[in-house]
């Protein structure tokens, strides 16, 4: 329950529209009970001479008032949700900027969709009627009191089963399977995303019947874990008709000598015991929130790999980049990936870094983007330790351009753009003329608004390559990383891309990461990756 009362307070930034959303719930509430009174008073013969009219005005503004608060309480909602999502993004974004690790994009689906999703039981199932519920109970006791103590005695202790008992007994029991459906509903997730993203692989391989198998089988335990909170939801349920029920029949029977008055006081009782009717549903869908709330929680405090200082140091001038020393190691068990590693790499110096794969030359790159930090040795940045800049300072003066660079499924303007937002038209075109697509891109019917799709897949190799290229050389970076920028490509296209880099670098420092050189590329330094060291191959 922390975890659920942690999201909760996340909605504090839209306190102001939740609380007019719990005010409008009670005053519809309160009208609903107030029409129904009324309507059981004219049934019972007018022994109010205003009845008749209560109920011509209260008919009209029960319709309003329902109307209201539909529209304030899921205006409330859609924005807590909103916030909530935006702080699950950021608190992602913050860990896994280096990628996903050993996280499953289904189950990243699952919690950002399905778990912050299940939020919106607790506001509008759980809250907004309990409100009601805690004004109908003084109502029903005063109301009913007045006519006999017994009575109100009797519909009050059914009433705080069915609205408080019964819905905290539900909770409870959904608390234990909650997550257990919470799992089987994001295990559905990951199996389908999996045997979708590679149905290719899946029809070359013809396991679509495996894939099936694999996939209906989480769908059978998500089944069984749905009955399960299903068979408990129906308990709860029945138990609260019950006791809707025996109210009425206590109301009927206790307050049979008061004739036509405890005919009205049973249309009372009915639309109060309606009113707190899916409660006892509701608190078991607070037992699914809290479970899922668990969940997210527990993505979202992982630890930050690399986090900012309290008081970062400034950029500096220089952007000459340097590796003194470094050793680092992925995991405690695993040999070193470096063991005292150190280059050296000038302002405006074009190097490469060659070697075999496994051999650490992403990890580099990791560590140069502060994704990673080295467990021995440091490496700085125009002699300023980069451990002690902000890490977004630091990304703005290195870009990189890996060999598996995401084109996202928008506009061409809309990719460049990640690079610099405030970028103007000309800029776009500036970028795409330097990485030599700006041909290509103009004989598209919709230019520079032409969708890529899903990966850039609308594109051939080359050019999603420039593309990518155009984005960074869009960015401010002065120091590249191009981690093998070439992978997957011909080595015609893999000739004529390196010569255009060649041709655009500028006075920017670039570290070409790759197995090998293609001959074409113009540096300054040449080093070989062995044994977690840098050996000089030429200069």
């Amino acid at each position: 329950m922390k975890a659920l009362f942690r999201l909760m307070a996340l909605g504090r930034a839209q306190a102001g529209w939740l609380l007019f959303g719990l005010a409008m719930s009670l005053i519809s509430t309160l009208i609903a009970v107030s029409l129904s009174g009324a309507a059981g008073a004219v049934f019972a013969g007018g022994i109010l001479v205003a009845a008749p009219m209560a109920l011509r005005a209260l008919g009209p503004l029960r319709v309003v008032s329902r109307y209201a608060e539909r529209m304030v309480t899921h205006n409330a909602l859609f924005r807590a949700l909103a916030d909530l999502r935006v702080w699950f993004f950021r608190r992602i974004a913050a860990r896994m900027a280096g990628g996903l690790g050993m996280a499953r994009a289904g189950d990243l689906l699952a919690r950002l969709v399905g778990d912050v999703e299940a939020q919106d039981a607790v506001y509008m199932r759980v809250m907004l009627p309990l409100v009601g519920a805690l004004a109908l109970l003084p109502i029903l006791a005063v109301v009913l009191g007045n006519l006999d103590i017994w009575l109100a005695l009797a519909v009050c202790v059914l009433f705080v089963v069915s609205a408080f008992v019964l819905p905290m007994m539900a909770m409870r029991g959904a608390l234990a399977g909650g997550t257990t459906l919470a799992q089987a509903m994001a295990g559905v997730r990951v199996a389908t995303l999996d045997a979708v993203t590679g149905l290719r692989e899946v029809r070359a391989f013809a396991a679509e019947g495996r894939m099936l198998a694999a996939t209906q089988a989480r769908e059978s335990t998500l089944l069984t874990a749905q009955s399960q909170a299903l068979r408990r939801v129906s308990w709860a349920g029945a138990a609260a008709f019950l006791s809707a029920q025996a109210a009425i029949l206590a109301t009927l029977l206790l307050g049979r000598d008061h004739g036509a008055t405890a005919i009205a006081l049973v249309f009372l009782v009915m639309a109060a015991f309606e009113a707190v009717a899916l409660l006892p549903r509701a608190g078991a869908q607070a037992g699914v929130a809290a479970a899922a709330a668990e969940r997210v929680v527990a993505m979202t405090d992982s630890p930050i790999p690399c986090p900012d200082q309290p008081k970062p140091a400034p950029l500096p001038a220089s952007y000459a980049l340097r590796i003194e020393a470094v050793g680092f190691r992925w995991q405690e068990d695993r040999p070193p990936v470096f063991d005292g590693l150190s280059l050296d790499i000038p302002q405006g110096a074009h190097v490469a870094l060659l070697g075999p794969s496994g051999i650490g030359k992403s990890t580099l790159a990791a560590l140069c983007l502060r994704l990673e930090s080295p467990q021995i040795g440091r490496i700085t940045l125009g002699g300023v330790d980069i451990a002690s800049l902000a890490a977004a300072d630091l990304r703005h003066q290195i870009g990189w351009l890996s060999q598996a660079t995401h084109l996202f499924d928008d506009t061409i303007r809309a990719n460049l753009l990640i690079a610099r937002p405030e970028a103007s038209d000309a800029e776009l075109w500036n970028a795409l003329e330097r990485a030599q697509i700006a041909d290509a891109v103009r004989a598209l019917p919709d230019g520079i608004e032409t969708y890529l799709g899903e990966g850039g897949l609308r594109f051939s190799g080359g050019q999603g390559r420039r593309l990518a290229l155009a984005r960074i050389l869009l960015s401010p970076a002065k120091i590249l990383i191009l981690d093998e920028p070439c992978a997957g490509l011909d080595a015609d296209t893999e000739r004529k891309f390196l010569t255009t880099l060649n041709q655009t670098l500028g006075d920017r420092s670039s570290i070409l990461i790759a197995h090998h050189l293609a001959g074409v590329e113009k540096l300054d330094r040449i080093y070989r990756l062995s044994a977690g060291r840098a050996v000089a191959a030429a200069g």
